[in-house]
């Protein structure tokens, strides 16, 4: 990985670093590796539906939630790159207000579908007869969903808050 750096909120250099990096980081760290990791959940989600249908503790419908949820969170990141960001990066902080709050909706929207998702799953605990795919599949599962949270803390925690101050501080000057 290029960046070395920790991805935690409280972290002195993301709370300092230039918007641009924090933001390059955001899109190669977690954007791209949402990406990576969302098509291979579905297609092990597909498989265990398909092969444990009927037995106990099937996550049944949890393809359809993990398609529904890429969707929506390809079109937050897509909206993140091609409108907020920019903003950010060009010191339009003032301009990125409605983007922001948008997106801080949108976060708390992913949140309530993670929510949705372990209580499809049990908690993302396999069953004690679980396959191989299965259990790899609520690995990758709970992985998927460490990252998001961070993702989104950092975002509402360091990227969204510093902008909010920059803004506040031009309009108060």
């Amino acid at each position: 990985m290029e960046h070395q750096q920790s991805v935690q909120p409280d972290s002195a250099h993301w709370k300092q670093a230039p918007v641009a990096e924090l933001v390059d980081f955001i899109v190669s760290r977690f954007h791209s590796g949402h990406r990576e990791q969302l098509p291979e959940l579905i297609r092990d989600a597909r498989r265990v539906e398909y092969v444990h249908a009927g037995q106990p503790r099937c996550p049944v419908g949890l393809t359809e939630a993990l398609e529904d949820f890429y969707q929506e969170l390809e079109s937050h990141m897509t909206k993140e790159e091609r409108v907020l960001f920019p903003l950010l990066v060009d010191g339009r902080e003032r301009d990125a207000r409605m983007p922001i709050s948008v997106m801080r909706f949108e976060h708390a929207y992913h949140a309530d579908s993670l929510k949705a998702i372990q209580d499809l799953t049990g908690g993302v605990e396999p069953p004690a007869h679980a396959c191989t795919t299965w259990r790899r599949l609520y690995t990758n599962l709970q992985r998927f969903s460490q990252e998001l949270g961070r993702h989104i803390q950092l975002e509402n925690e360091v990227l969204f808050f510093n902008a909010s101050q920059e803004a506040e501080g031009a309009h108060d000057a």
